[in-house]
């Protein structure tokens, strides 16, 4: 791991406006990393952009200091300002030689997340990786260590609690709505076409719901919204004369005042007595505090989720420890992984040095006596330097792999 560097601007130095800057666009990464390494001497390397974090893993003997990281950030010419380029410079982490495999393993198995436990950091990374392998700019080394950090992050998330529990406010209520057994068929009423309320009623629609009513101030976003879910869309104003029915109200807007009043929600029930239910997860809430005390139904808020959320996060902290005993038992075998690939490199020379020793001696230094040999004689010749050639390989690969075990 000698030449195994790392440079990173995450979310724990720089803010995620000022990180944006940094982040790639698809079209135009492939020649920012053809010339960063030309430029930079650079032999492998390939780049992860994330909402959080913009990394970049090279092979490289140059030593990564301030000059290297600024001529590195010149040569990918992102156009950045001197204020910015200043700032990059000053806040960047790098990671070299084990450190930088140790990063590597960290960040795919979500330790160095904005929330650990989240599995799509190990996909966005295969996917980066991917994509500049395909486009050449990764060869073996990079492939020999991605395949020990994705067997290293499958046995943290298998073999921890690390990503067991939910921790998003938006999961943990889908999960609510899930246990409390609504049908697929039940009617849902969605007031607000914000980011929460688009992630959970994706959730929703995943599960075969199919059923949803939009209501929105903007009616232009809750059309849009609407359509996405196959629902119907109207405008927040019209809540109060919706005489459909529901079984389930979502609701998630920035009114400062109760948008589900008594009088609203009485409309809303038209004349149906059953229990039903409602998600708010807005602060603060959009339901008045009367429905939920005079009405028969299941209330669930954001205070109540973000409590779970708080445990269970906790949790996964708890798991931190055991996760990097995984890691560090990865790091240690990945040492005599990368030795033995080293012999079977340096070794694969071999076959093709013997045959060449072999085509030399029969047809030319013995080419004379071998002719005079009859039929059988050749035959049988053939068949001794052929086993001989055989074990000539094979031999020499399984001492030297023996040694470096008994060694390690």
């Amino acid at each position: 791991m000698e030449y195994l560097k790392i440079i990173a601007f995450t979310h724990k130095q720089i803010d995620l406006k000022a990180l944006g800057k940094l982040v790639i666009c698809e079209q135009s990464l492939d020649d920012r990393l053809r010339k960063v390494q030309s430029d930079l001497d650079i032999k492998e390397i390939f780049y992860v952009g994330t909402c959080n974090r913009v990394e970049f893993v090279f092979t490289s003997s140059s030593r990564v200091d301030k000059t290297f990281i600024t001529r590195f950030l010149t040569v990918l010419d992102m156009g950045l300002p001197a204020q910015y380029m200043e700032q990059f410079v000053e806040k960047v982490s790098v990671y070299e030689k084990v450190e930088a495999f140790n990063h590597l393993l960290r960040t795919s198995c979500s330790l160095e997340s904005l929330v650990v436990g989240e599995k799509e950091i190990l996909a966005q990374v295969r996917r980066a990786y991917e994509a500049c392998r395909v486009a050449g700019f990764t060869g073996d080394y990079m492939r020999t260590v991605m395949n020990r950090v994705v067997k290293t992050a499958k046995e943290v998330y298998t073999h921890t609690n690390i990503s067991k529990n939910p921790v998003s406010v938006v999961s943990l209520a889908y999960r609510k709505l899930r246990d409390l057994k609504m049908s697929s068929n039940s009617r849902i009423l969605i007031i607000g076409s914000g980011e929460t309320n688009k992630l959970l009623a994706q959730y929703l629609k995943k599960h075969k719901y199919s059923n949803f009513s939009v209501f929105n101030r903007t009616v232009e976003n809750a059309q849009a919204f609407a359509k996405e879910l196959n629902g119907t869309a109207y405008p927040l104003t019209e809540l109060e004369n919706f005489n459909q029915g529901f079984d389930a109200i979502i609701t998630c807007t920035g009114s400062t005042e109760p948008i589900i009043t008594e009088e609203i929600y009485t409309k809303l029930l038209n004349g149906e007595t059953g229990k039903k239910i409602i998600v708010d997860l807005a602060i603060p809430n959009d339901t008045a505090p009367e429905v939920i005390q005079k009405f028969p139904l299941h209330f669930i808020e954001v205070e109540s989720l973000k409590e779970t959320a708080r445990k269970n996060i906790q949790e996964r902290y708890d798991e931190l420890v055991h996760a990097e005993q995984i890691i560090d038992q990865n790091i240690q075998e990945f040492n005599l992984v990368l030795r033995q690939r080293k012999i079977e490199l340096a070794m694969s020379e071999v076959p093709q040095k013997i045959k060449e020793i072999k085509e030399k001696a029969i047809n030319a230094i013995f080419a004379e006596e071998i002719n005079e040999l009859d039929e059988n004689s050749k035959l049988l010749l053939e068949k001794v330097i052929n086993y001989m050639e055989k074990k000539y390989i094979s031999v020499p690969m399984v001492m030297a792999k023996e040694i470096l075990v008994n060694n390690s």
